[in-house]
C-alpha cells in the first residue's frame, strides 16, 4: 500500500485535494462537500479518472464520501496528512537563514504544482511555522520560569535539584 507521501506526490490528486480545500474553506457552500460531477467541471478531466484519484485519496483517509441516490459528494480530511507535518518539521525548525527558507517554500510550491500564497502546501506551512514559534516562545518562558524557582530555592535544594547544570 503506497503511504501518504506516495499520495500527495501525484498532481492530480494535489489538484483534486485543492478543489476540495477550496470547498471546504468556502463560507457560501457550507457543507464542503462537492460531487464528482462538479470535480470533472473545474478540473477538466473525465469522469473516471477524478473518481480514481478520489478511491486513493478516500482509501487514505485524506477525504470522505456522502453518498445521496446515485450522488457522491467529497469532502476533506486533511487529519492524514498530520504525517506530513511532522516529517517536514525538523526540516521548518532548523535554524537557517529566512532567504533561505524563503527559496525553499517557493521551490516546494514549484515542484507541486501549487500555486503560490493560497496552497494546500503554504497553509501546512504557515501552520508548521506558526506552531514551531508558539512551541519556541513556550520553552523560552519555561526556561525563564524554572531559572525564577530555582532561585528562590534554597541553595542545598537548588544543588540537589540542578546538579547537571
Amino acid at each position: 500500500m503506497a503511504d501518504i507521501f506516495d499520495v500527495i506526490a501525484d498532481a492530480t490528486r494535489r489538484d483534486l485535494m485543492q478543489v476540495l480545500l477550496d470547498r471546504h474553506g468556502s463560507a457560501i457552500t457550507g457543507s464542503g462537500d462537492i460531487s464528482v460531477n462538479e470535480i470533472v467541471e473545474k478540473l477538466g478531466l473525465s469522469q473516471p479518472t477524478v473518481s480514481k484519484h478520489l478511491k486513493v485519496l478516500r482509501d487514505h483517509g485524506l477525504v470522505s464520501v456522502r453518498e445521496d441516490g446515485q450522488h457522491r459528494y467529497y469532502s476533506m480530511d486533511a487529519d492524514p496528512l498530520e504525517t506530513v507535518e511532522d516529517w517536514l518539521i525538523p526540516f521548518l525548525s532548523a535554524d537557517v537563514d529566512d532567504s533561505v527558507i524563503d527559496g525553499g517554500s517557493a521551490a516546494v510550491a514549484a515542484w507541486s504544482g501549487a500555486d503560490v500564497g493560497g496552497t494546500l502546501g503554504r497553509r501546512i506551512a504557515d501552520g508548521s511555522r506558526q506552531a514551531r514559534t508558539a512551541i519556541h516562545e513556550a520553552t523560552d518562558k519555561l526556561h525563564d520560569a524554572s531559572e525564577a524557582v530555582a532561585e528562590k530555592l534554597p541553595d542545598g535544594v537548588r544543588r540537589r535539584l540542578f546538579r547537571d547544570r
